[in-house]
């Protein structure tokens, strides 16, 4: 596991310095993995506190941002296991906290073949090997934004309650799987470059970087899982090139310019819109997503607003899209831009 882990690491490395400099980098199909989900949980207010990285810092929002209170989740108790014939034990409400007494509770066992496979991003079976949960252990972040989870017999449990079903399912890692959403804005405007104003709100329009996902068809933020030991700065960053850019599959002759102002974005002030438990359906009882969704905004329009946008392996289509309550988008993504919008004074 840990040469695993090493390697990955030392590709990724290699993949981002060479991309940072414009140097050639062979194209060649990615490693796939599971797509990022984000939750419907409530939210309360928080003050705006920096956090500072090495490639940019972003703030907690003066929006809401945290969940208030642990709700039973519900995306994660869907009847059918997606990608699966697998069917959950149905959960009732007043039985998904692990602390309600349910001694018949006996869910079925299941982890996605492509996960058994052994591919670098995913742990071994537990009995093989022993994790070491609720820290970082061999550079896989194993805390988690909830706090200490419970472990029971050798396997940790969703801090959220049960789900209907044990193992992985088509998640990597045992407990915490950390991802990253960069939520990338610009201002719609005219031909002279004047905000274009809503006819109803008047109030500015957003537009946002929006790719549509190949697993599910719908519209979503682009985003990805953070590799073991990798800044989610650097997450936010990689995945938005990758997704909506393809910036691996690019010409080195272009390489150089589209990480110009890449980096340009990404190191300006961005705002921290959401940071904690995901309701996902692919939770398990063992294995849950979390993620950390940042808005970097174009305010001038000179950075990848003139960039051509062109889909990576993970996105069918990619486009900017307007802000609007509106839209259509995945899982709880329209909320997470209904903040953003909220923050930047902008039509909703």
């Amino acid at each position: 596991m840990v040469a695993l882990v090493r390697r990955r690491n030392w590709t990724g490395s290699l993949r981002l310095t060479l991309t940072f400099l414009g140097l050639p980098y062979v194209c060649t199909a990615a490693v796939s993995r599971p797509a990022l989900s984000c939750s419907s949980a409530p939210f309360i207010k928080t003050t705006t506190s920096p956090i500072g990285s090495s490639w940019c810092s972003f703030h907690t929002a003066s929006v809401n941002t945290m969940p208030s209170v642990a709700l039973p989740h519900v995306k994660a108790r869907c009847p059918l296991y997606p990608g699966s014939k697998t069917q959950r034990l149905p959960v009732p409400d007043d039985k998904v906290d692990w602390n309600k007494s349910w001694p018949q509770y006996n869910p079925v066992n299941y982890t996605d073949p492509s996960v058994l496979k052994k591919p670098v991003w995913a742990d071994p079976d537990i009995g093989s090997f022993s994790p070491a949960f609720n820290t970082v252990d061999s550079g896989v972040d194993r805390t988690s934004f909830e706090g200490k989870y419970k472990v029971e017999s050798g396997k940790p449990l969703n801090p959220r309650g049960r789900t209907g079903v044990m193992g992985r399912g088509l998640l990597g890692r045992w407990g915490p799987n950390h991802a990253a959403d960069p939520i990338v804005t610009r201002w719609k405007v005219d031909a002279k470059g004047a905000k274009i104003l809503h006819s109803v709100s008047k109030r500015p329009i957003l537009q946002f970087v929006s790719i549509k996902r190949k697993d599910c068809g719908e519209w979503a933020i682009p985003g990805g899982m953070v590799d073991p030991g990798e800044l989610v700065s650097l997450t936010l960053q990689r995945e938005f090139s990758e997704e909506a850019l393809n910036s691996l599959c690019v010409p080195p002759a272009e390489r150089g310019k589209i990480q110009e102002r890449i980096n340009k974005l990404f190191k300006s002030s961005g705002f921290q819109i959401y940071k904690g438990y995901v309701d996902d359906p692919r939770n398990t009882d063992n294995a849950w997503m979390e993620t950390v969704a940042v808005n970097f905004h174009d305010d001038s329009g000179n950075s990848v607003s003139e960039l051509p946008l062109q889909a990576g392996d993970d996105a069918g289509q990619v486009k900017w899209v307007d802000v609007d309550s509106s839209v259509a988008l995945y899982a709880s993504h329209s909320h997470f831009l209904e903040l953003v919008a909220k923050e930047r004074k902008a039509h909703w």
